[in-house]
């Protein structure tokens, strides 16, 4: 009979009285055959032989380890874990302390149709570098992207235009199964809003990483951790989805497993439309000239309406194969690909005023393609020496390339106008092509020392390269061709090269665990610009020094520190820690911030890049409590971050007008000295009752910056926070109700008032075909409140925005599974992990 978790802990508790007369004890440990994996929570049930009766029993602790206590005496010994074959040690003459030694548990074939247990709780476990959040079945992102799937993650917010933060900063790094991966993207999030929701494990978030992690992201890291079969034979899952606007969509994860080896897949084909529309009133004062006089603008008001549809169409696969060399080496080797082909289409409406009346109306139209390829290639190799199998080497390679080819069409006439012979608008076209290129050699060394502690090595080489070949042809209005913008055209060829090498030390004393690490980091940021233009005339025409051929060394130490101390831990299930972490960390500028050629999607408003920024330093602490009862959950932490040169984007008059007269800003990142923020969050977990469970989060944090440019003090203090609420209720005939609520608190920067946003999701989900199957029904922004707002205050002008990445959407999804057998409880040691699970958890 296989015992299930409350059984067995029902038993102990039964059994714990007896406990203290009991003076022999039996010892082991408790591993996956086929892996060697621990098995956290194996039952051990001790039976005498004279009549047949449990005697005593006891659960396995995260490493598979048990210990229990009997009298003297002959026992049948039983080791227990559901789906698996239980191990049975039939005559057993007890006299004195005996362990068993390892004890390998093979996977029960014949019970794959019996059983499915699927992950339901949304979790969290505290450990010293990091909060592991367990998905569960979230209702909401049903049918939705990985980028959904993180904005209901504590901690994290993901804004209208899909950009990630972590405590509300967006210098976060993307890490899937531990390494950085073409899953994440090079450097660009958007293609997390292209997979599915339903591949995620869980998410990992590291707020203060150890010294094995690449030291990229002053916020600290997102590490997701994809789901993955451990079910022998075939088995996986299909889901299909279809939407208002347009969404449509199937994916299926399929596996298959033996003995010796492990297959594994995952595709996807989605087709969306996603509709985003903006809105901005800009206002223009008189400007100062260099004489001391004051000349009036074109246009004191000029009202802009820009509606874009936006149809996407992509296709995604993973493809992997695990080959188990011998009961202590693997190897693993997967190819992953994907292929996006994007149609945008934007008409943009222009009303231009002067003493508050219209005086000219036009209209831009946009035509934008894109086509996007990207694969990816990757090796693991990992080998476990003796008996504990966290004694081991790993190594990696991966291989990743990415081409894009965009092509945009921009054209612009006139509706009205009071000009008698207006100017007409140049017909331009853009063509870019960007390559990218990625690889990643990396190897750790983990090495056991007793019980509690552990020494960590290992080496990480990062390679990237992106060449981005941009074209501008113009219409000449004379003779109506179209001709190549020598000014602005331009080839763009960024490298960046990052070699580290770390060590890090962590143990375990009583109640009491440190993990203390240091990385060395090199960082070379190279890069050539490629134009007609010279030097001397690019610096002219930019207003600021360009070097079109700069190689940039930083060497730098990244010291770890991360501290828990266990105040309490039951066997009931509460818990109750506290943890303190210190990390250095650098924030690299990425290529479209360093391109110093303008945008051309505004003629008015243009990005620009900027080759002179430098990383940006941040020294962060971070002091967290934990507090678990049986159905509560508290957590909560505060943190302190300084950083230096951090960015920032800033806003100004380049001096220069479009041919109808108009002053076109300019958008920059630039250094600014210091960024300090100061923050604190909460979380609440709360179950009680089978049918009920509620989930909420607070954020608040105040960041100040200092700084000038170009004359200008850009500093400025403020405060902000964000919050979410869900609740999910399970209803008559067993269909389950989700709420989801978040709202973001008002914020400052140097020169924008960013109002409050608000958001409202709804979801209903009932399993069919024997709980085979899922039909579920999701509404993602029910009050179609997810709007951007901001009010931007300069010396020249004053302009207020609005902006909807994504309206609502209403989503239908059925998932059927065949085969599954997924585990309710995380098994420590799994493969695809961090592979930084350092035991000493609160």
């Amino acid at each position: 009979m296989k015992l299930n978790l409350l059984t067995a802990t029902l038993l102990l508790l039964f059994l714990n009285l007896s406990f203290a007369q009991n003076d022999v004890k039996i010892q082991g440990k408790v591993l996956e055959q086929d892996t060697n994996i621990p098995l956290e929570y194996a039952t051990v049930v001790v039976k005498s032989k004279s009549d047949n009766k449990i005697i005593t029993g006891g659960i396995t602790d995260p490493k598979g380890k048990f210990e229990v206590e009997v009298a003297p005496g002959r026992y049948e010994i039983s080791v227990e874990y559901i789906s698996y074959q239980t191990k049975t040690f039939p005559e057993q003459n007890i006299t004195k302390d005996t362990n068993l030694g390892t004890i390998n548990l093979a996977l029960d074939v014949s019970t794959l149709n019996e059983v499915m247990v699927v992950a339901e709780k949304t979790t969290v476990e505290i450990k010293l570098d990091k909060k592991v959040y367990n998905i569960g079945k979230d209702l909401t992102t049903a049918g939705g992207t990985v980028s959904d799937a993180l904005n209901n993650v504590p901690s994290v917010t993901v804004d209208v235009e899909g950009a990630i933060s972590l405590r509300g900063n967006e210098n976060v790094r993307i890490l899937i199964n531990g390494k950085p991966s073409a899953m994440a993207g090079f450097g660009d999030s958007n293609i997390l809003s292209q997979l599915p929701a339903e591949a995620i494990e869980r998410v990992e978030v590291i707020t203060s990483p150890s010294a094995r992690y690449d030291a990229e992201g002053t916020a600290g890291i997102l590490n997701i951790i994809l789901r993955q079969k451990e079910t022998l034979g075939f088995n996986g899952s299909v889901t299909l989805t279809a939407g208002n606007p347009d969404n449509l969509g199937v994916s299926a994860a399929l596996n298959y497993r033996t003995e010796n080896y492990n297959l594994f897949s995952n595709f996807g084909w989605r087709y969306f439309d996603s509709p985003r529309n903006t809105f901005t009133d800009v206002n223009y004062y008189d400007t100062l000239e260099d004489d001391g006089s004051f000349s009036d603008p074109e246009y004191r008001r000029i009202v802009e309406t820009k509606e874009v549809e936006r149809l996407n169409r992509n296709y995604n696969a993973n493809i992997g194969m695990e080959y188990f060399l011998d009961e202590t080496s693997s190897i693993t080797g997967s190819l992953f690909y994907n292929f996006g082909n994007d149609a945008d289409t934007s008409l943009n409406f222009s009303d231009r005023y002067n003493n508050g009346s219209i005086v000219e109306n036009t209209l831009r139209r946009e035509k934008e393609t894109e086509e996007d390829n990207r694969y990816q290639v990757a090796l693991n190799y990992v080998k476990r020496f003796g008996e504990d199998s966290d004694h081991k080497l790993t190594a990696d390679f991966q291989f990743e390339t990415e081409t894009e080819d965009g092509y945009t069409y921009l054209n612009e006439d006139y509706v009205f106008t009071n000009q008698t012979n207006p100017e007409p608008f140049q017909i331009e076209q853009e063509f870019t092509k960007e390559k990218n290129h990625e690889y990643l050699v990396q190897a750790d060394y983990v090495l056991p020392l007793g019980e509690d502690s552990r020494f960590e090595a290992g080496y990480r080489g990062n390679f990237k390269n992106s060449n981005t070949d941009y074209q501008l042809d113009q219409e000449n209005l004379t003779t109506g061709e179209l001709e190549i913008n020598e000014g602005i055209s331009n080839i763009f060829d960024y490298t960046e090269n990052i070699n580290a090498v770390y060590t890090q030390y962590g143990s375990k004393i009583g109640k009491f665990s440190y993990l203390l690490g240091l990385r060395l980091e090199n960082t070379q940021l190279k890069g050539t610009i490629d134009s007609e233009l010279t030097d001397e005339e690019l610096n002219d025409q930019y207003d600021f020094p360009i070097d079109t051929d700069f190689n940039n060394n930083y060497l730098g130490l990244f010291p770890t520190v991360n501290l828990i101390y266990n105040l309490n831990t039951s066997e009931s299930g509460n818990e109750e820690s506290i943890t303190l972490g210190y990390n250095r960390r650098i924030n690299r500028p990425r290529g479209w911030y360093i391109n110093p050629f303008p945008s051309r999607s505004s003629r008015t408003n243009i990005f620009q890049g900027n080759p002179n920024l430098d990383p940006a330093f941040s020294s962060t602490f971070d002091l967290g409590y934990l507090k678990r009862w049986e159905k509560f959950t508290l957590t909560t932490s505060v943190y302190y971050q300084h950083e230096t040169d951090s960015f920032e984007r800033v806003q100004e008059n380049t001096g220069q007008q479009t041919t109808d007269g108009i002053d076109i800003i300019r958008t920059i990142p630039i250094n600014l000295s210091t960024n300090k923020r100061t923050g604190t969050e909460l979380g609440l977990m709360y179950t009680p009752a089978k049918w009920l469970r509620l989930n909420s989060s607070f954020n608040f944090f105040q960041f100040e910056t200092e700084g000038e440019f170009n004359g200008t003090d850009y500093g400025s203090k403020n405060t902000s926070w964000f919050a979410r609420f869900s609740s999910k209720v399970t209803l008559p005939l067993a269909i389950d109700w989700q709420t989801s609520a978040f709202y973001r608190g008002a914020r400052q920067d140097a020169q924008s008032d960013i109002e409050g946003i608000f958001s409202l999701d709804l979801a209903f989900s009932k399993e069919i075909l024997k709980k085979k199957a899922t039909i579920s029904v999701n509404v993602r922004d029910l009050l179609n409140s997810r709007k951007y707002k901001a009010l931007t205050t300069t010396d020249f002008y004053d302009s207020y925005s609005e902006f909807q990445w994504r309206q609502r959407q209403i989503n239908v999804s059925f998932i059927y599974r065949f085969n599954q057998l997924t585990n309710n409880k995380d098994r420590k040691g799994q493969r695809g992990n961090s592979g930084d699970d350092m035991e000493f958890e609160g």
